[in-house]
């Protein structure tokens, strides 16, 4: 067992460097204030392949899909951390189809092989234009309770009114927001340590 905890933040833009990527970073700021190791992820712009539901998972039962990307390095990451963070954009009211495909394939693979996520802290962070923003943010947190995990919450729904560069820090609601999901996750971690 690690004596430090670690927290990995999957970016699902594919904007490396956009509001998502920042609204991450001030939730990290949080956590790493507090002794807690983070991680940055980009997973939006990957190559990545849409489940198959072929079974192959549940079947060979190595904590592997099939398929050859970058998700099984993803899931790693998420079975070595203690709290998992996934930052999406929204898209037609909705998340990134990396982001869906990141949740869709870690979470079978993990539920096929005993749920090593149970128990870890999973937040959400959801950049807005205007609306859309809740679904998106229940899309991601239905893949935290379908795993058995733990969702803090914050003074806000997860999420910044973000569309241009820079909109994110423009929002001092928001910032506050993902500063107080950072204070809160901390604690949360600690607790269950």
């Amino acid at each position: 067992m690690r004596d430090i905890m670690k927290v990995v933040g999957f970016n699902c833009s594919p904007k490396k460097d956009g509001n998502t990527a920042h609204m991450l970073k001030e939730v990290f700021a949080e956590l790493e204030k507090e002794g807690i190791e983070t991680e940055f992820v980009q997973v939006g712009g990957k190559d990545l392949k849409a489940c198959k539901a072929c079974g192959k998972c549940r079947e060979i039962k190595n904590m592997e899909c099939i398929q050859k990307d970058d998700v099984n390095e993803f899931l790693k990451k998420m079975v070595e951390a203690d709290g998992i963070i996934i930052g999406t954009p929204t898209y037609f009211a909705d998340l990134t189809p990396e982001a869906k495909i990141l949740m869709d394939r870690c979470g079978y693979v993990a539920r096929s092989n005993g749920n090593p996520l149970k128990r870890k802290a999973g937040a959400a962070v959801v950049a807005v234009r205007r609306a859309g923003s809740i679904h998106a943010f229940d899309s991601v947190n239905h893949f935290f309770t379908i795993n058995e995990m733990i969702i803090p919450g914050s003074s806000y729904w997860n999420m910044s009114l973000a569309l241009l560069p820079g909109d994110f820090e423009k929002d001092p609601e928001g910032v506050q927001t993902m500063k107080n999901l950072g204070i809160n996750m901390a604690w949360l971690l600690k607790k269950l340590k």
